[in-house]
């Protein structure tokens, strides 16, 4: 069993109580993003990094509330985390 199937495994068996952490949490580093990317300007790149980043936080949200199944609600969450991330990683570091 793979790493990422032992977290599944785990999201799965608490998800109710998982995806209210996740929310709160994703939400949190989606801001933290966002802040970061409007630090730098508001040039048509940022602008571009904070769509991406609404878009994909709202998507996981969204997913939650309409109750998806989930495996499709952890793979968003993953991969919102990751895009927040590297967006933060990119304007902190790089821009």
């Amino acid at each position: 069993m793979s790493t990422y199937d032992k977290f599944l495994d785990n999201y799965t068996k608490g998800f109710m109580g998982f995806n209210t952490l996740a929310i709160l949490a994703q939400s949190c580093l989606g801001g933290i993003a966002a802040m970061f990317v409007l630090q730098n300007g508001n040039t048509p790149a940022q602008m571009i990094q904070l769509f991406f980043i609404t878009i994909f936080c709202s998507g996981f949200n969204g997913s939650v509330l309409a109750q998806q199944k989930p495996k499709v609600v952890f793979n968003l969450l993953i991969t919102t985390v990751i895009l927040n991330l590297a967006i933060i990683l990119l304007n902190v570091f790089i821009l």
